[in-house]
């Protein structure tokens, strides 16, 4: 996009959103060095880390768009249509995410999507890739850094361009801001859940034992079991559990314990998991985290991005898709500033951008975990659901069902979004008060209640 600049710009982070940010800085012209804790996964040196299977929704698939990046991507995705909701005797439900043909959301493996990511930075050749360089420190300051060779030991000190920390939720930079930045705000809270990945395999013949096209839900009001499609016919399974209490991890001890849930709870998944204890035992039970914090950056000279800024737990499917964003508001940013950017105001201007906006997800992704484990199975919230739908057909543009706006509506913040359905939710509340179905709804109150919306701050 611009001559090759001769500053050279340090992205620590080659999950997914560092290899994206090394991306769009060198369409600018920058050069940029790229550095990675783990091995290179494309040569079997590392393994792809946490697995939970990602959903690409409208706003990750915008950046990667901007870039080029999105038709091939979606080779390796999987379309989901809506939740498919299964009851405790095996019977299954489909709750459409939107109404139109071109609202659903899309599975992706975490590993696949980081190698083609990985793959792409490396075909520019103004972006270089260190893979096994540890961050130890972090001058966020003066923006050096010193990274240590996991394989050699040796110890590489780096200086000069700005940093931007894309390492993820436990930042290595930003405990470096946190150490030594002063007055520095941060917030991290766990919910008492934490979560076990399980799988189920294809078919014999390839093909999937479940229906494909479907985010698959087993809710259980105090707890749940999800599923998402793999390119090869397999399903990775995720169980949602309490840490204690009569119903959680700690009594599940033994294969006969695992067993018995889940013959209890989840019947029917059962029946296609035959590696269901080996898994369980096998595979870790992983923490659900929030975390916040400010200022994002320190001057010029260092700034984090993606999880390293705003880490949130995975319920509304957009923690890869909000670190995407994060992205595409950056190169919004360098494309205003024109020239050599001042990057103090650059990174300024980005938290100054984003973290309404990801503050509202972090919250969101909360609430929406509530709505999978509890609601998706509660009449008056199906009911509220049917009535939003004949709302959003009624008053098209004006009022939009909340998941609609965060998962399909790019060119509406996550902070306008969660404002507008705390209105829409009450307008719901009140149609819905006396009626048992969306045909029942009083449409001269209905006008009257949209008069009263405010659709933009």
């Amino acid at each position: 996009m611009n001559e090759t600049k001769k500053e050279t710009l340090h992205v620590i982070g080659g999950g997914l959103v560092g290899p994206l940010t090394a991306i769009y800085l060198a369409r600018r012209g920058f050069d940029v060095k790229l550095y990675e804790r783990r091995g290179d996964m494309r040569r079997g040196d590392a393994d792809a880390g946490r697995s939970i299977n990602l959903a690409l929704t409208a706003r990750g698939l915008k950046a990667l768009e901007r870039v080029g990046l999105k038709e091939e991507i979606m080779k390796i995705t999987i379309p989901m249509t809506g939740r498919m909701v299964h009851d405790r005797a095996g019977k299954t439900e489909l709750q459409p995410y939107g109404q139109k043909e071109d609202e659903v959301i899309y599975a992706a493996s975490r590993g696949l999507l980081n190698i083609m990511l990985l793959d792409a930075a490396e075909s520019y050749e103004n972006i270089t890739i260190l893979f096994h360089q540890r961050c130890l420190e972090c001058d966020v300051e003066n923006g050096s850094a010193v990274f240590e060779d996991i394989n050699s030991g040796a110890k590489t000190e780096i200086s000069g361009g700005p940093i931007i920390a894309a390492d993820g939720a436990w930042s290595a930079v930003r405990k470096s801001m946190l150490e030594n930045v002063p007055n520095y705000n941060y917030a991290q809270s766990f919910l008492d859940y934490g979560y076990k990945e399980l799988e189920i395999p294809p078919a014999e013949n390839g093909g999937f034992l479940m229906e494909k096209n479907a985010l698959h839900i087993w809710p259980r009001n105090a707890y749940m079991l999800i599923a998402l499609p793999n390119t090869d016919g397999s399903f990775t399974c995720t169980l949602f559990y309490p840490y204690k209490g009569e119903n959680s991890f700690a009594h599940l001890q033994t294969p006969e314990d695992v067993t018995a849930f889940f013959k209890r709870d989840f019947a029917d998944a059962l029946e296609l998991m035959p590696t269901l204890t080996d898994d369980f035992f096998d595979n870790p039970t992983g923490a659900l985290a929030t975390i916040k914090c400010s200022p994002w950056h320190d001057g010029g000279k260092c700034c984090l991005i993606g999880d390293a800024a705003h880490a949130i737990v995975p319920f509304f499917a957009q923690g890869m898709n909000s670190g995407f964003e994060d992205c595409v508001v950056l190169d919004d940013i360098l494309e205003a500033a024109g020239g050599t950017p001042d990057w103090a105001d650059v990174f300024a201007r980005l938290e100054t951008s984003r973290k309404p906006n990801t503050d509202a997800i972090a919250d969101m992704a909360v609430e929406n975990f509530t709505e999978m484990r509890d609601s998706v199975t509660d009449p008056h919230f199906l009911l509220k659901k049917e009535a939003g739908f004949a709302l959003e057909k009624r008053y098209p543009g004006k009022f939009i069902p909340r998941y609609s706006m965060v998962i399909f509506h790019p060119e509406i913040p996550y902070a306008e979004a969660r404002r507008r359905s705390i209105e829409q939710d009450a307008m719901l509340e009140e149609l819905c008060r006396d009626i048992q179905t969306a045909e029942q709804i009083d449409w001269n109150k209905a006008d009257a209640l949209m008069q009263e919306l405010s659709i933009a701050a």
